[in-house]
């Protein structure tokens, strides 16, 4: 962690809703006039969309390779966790580091001249009041590497497992022509690097959002419709919950309630108002550590 280079980072799983939770914190970045230097956690996957498939017929033994059942997008092998910590590790301490982006499609790729499934060349991060990072590797922490331990507001975003399920089915049949077959073969290919390296990241988190379904999401994999956000709760879990004004946020948000000590039950309809006022003062305090520690 760095007073004077902060670092904000969102970690979840695929179809968890960190993108959403992206959405939230560019609202609160404008109207606070913050600049962030924005890094999207598909940009430390070491294979690009072409070399990721050729990978994965291999570990399906595909050409007679020793097969590889769990490989996949979520675990070590597939990821650039050591540059993703030395990332994090030079802005902490100098408030720049290299970086590139992922080009998911032809429309983010038109400004490069580059094919949609590529990465573009790693280049300097621009000046920046604090890295704000999104995606699946935010807390990872394993033998070799700790991402977690220089984040200074690390949150997860973690759905009940079946309504994360039902989200990634929607979305990647909607949005990229997959098959409900393919996706759950998916789903059933990473649950080995799930457990290992996706769910312990939650136990190293500042803050934890988990979005409950209030409606019957049994079988997740034949449901038609994604459950609304009036259709659920949110559980907010906060590692420390010293210092946070739990009575002003009870006012603040109707029909609000405290499970535990450390966690407040809110409406799904309000997740996003629950962010704003939580996050704000906590960026804020934030660059005003930051603004203490830079030479006048």
């Amino acid at each position: 962690m760095s007073a004077r280079h902060p670092i904000v980072s969102i970690t979840g799983s695929s179809g968890a809703g960190t993108t959403s939770v992206t959405r939230t914190f560019d609202n609160i970045f404008r109207r606070e006039n913050i600049t962030a230097a924005v890094i999207e956690g598909d940009s430390y996957h070491r294979y690009d969309r072409n070399e990721m498939k050729r990978v994965m017929a291999q570990a399906e033994g595909g050409d007679g390779s020793p097969v590889c059942p769990h490989f996949s997008h979520f675990g070590e092998d597939a990821n650039l966790f050591a540059e993703l910590e030395n990332l994090f590790r030079d802005y902490s301490e100098t408030g720049s580091g290299r970086s590139r982006k992922y080009l998911h499609n032809d429309e983010e790729a038109a400004p490069y001249a580059q094919p949609a499934g590529t990465f573009t060349p790693w280049e300097p991060l621009p000046a920046s009041d604090l890295l704000f990072y999104e995606g699946l590797h935010g807390g990872v922490k394993t033998e070799h590497v700790d991402v977690s331990r220089y984040a200074d507001l690390l949150i997860g975003v973690v759905p009940v497992i079946n309504l994360e399920w039902i989200q990634k089915i929607h979305r990647d049949r909607s949005t990229r022509g997959y098959s409900t077959e393919a996706v759950t073969d998916v789903i059933l290919r990473r649950m080995h690097d799930y457990v290992h390296y996706i769910c312990p990241q939650f136990t190293r988190t500042h803050i934890n959002f988990q979005r409950v379904p209030v409606v019957d999401t049994s079988d997740p994999f034949i449901a038609r419709t994604i459950p609304t956000a009036d259709e659920s709760l949110v559980v907010i879990r906060f590692a420390n919950p010293r210092g946070f004004d739990f009575p002003y946020l009870l006012s603040m948000l109707h029909d609000s309630f405290m499970s535990r000590a450390n966690t407040l039950v809110v409406p799904g309809g309000k997740m996003e108002l629950a962010m704003q006022l939580i996050f704000t003062p906590m960026i804020l305090r934030l660059l005003e550590r930051r603004r203490q520690q830079l030479p006048v």
